[in-house]
């Protein structure tokens, strides 16, 4: 089955493997999700990745997902596809969303590459707003 939208189904993989308690989920790679996966960890949403190029067509993204120590509960409270197939989201850089006055992070595909949302602002360039994590 081919996937129309792969980020879409990046967030999902990752949203179903937190609602199933798992410590590590895979997902198909591309260079797109390889930097969202960067983006995640530098956020502190994500214990570690690595990126094992040897498995399937493509190669496989291994993410560790990230658990509150006290409360078991995952560390990403919510991840949403913003600009998707059917619609896209293309906001300027004095536009761009800010996701829980701050505490969240946009991902934005900007001629610049992958950014956050403040990234994005400092270069002050905008672009499509992919998802909303937090």
């Amino acid at each position: 089955m081919a996937v129309t939208d792969p980020i879409a189904d990046y967030l999902t993989r990752i949203r179903n493997a937190q609602l199933a308690g798992h410590t590590i989920v895979e997902i198909p790679s591309s260079n797109l999700k390889k930097r969202i996966t960067e983006i995640l960890y530098d956020q502190g949403y994500i214990l570690k990745y690595k990126f094992a190029d040897g498995e399937g067509p493509q190669g496989v993204i291994k993410i560790a997902l990230k658990y509150e120590p006290d409360t078991k509960k995952p560390v990403i409270r919510d991840l949403q596809r913003i600009s998707r197939p059917g619609l896209r989201q293309f906001k300027k850089a004095d536009e761009l969303p800010r996701v829980i006055n701050g505490l969240g992070v946009a991902i934005v595909s900007t001629s610049k590459g992958i950014l956050t949302d403040k990234q994005a602002r400092e270069a002050n360039v905008g672009g499509e707003v992919l998802c909303y994590i937090y």
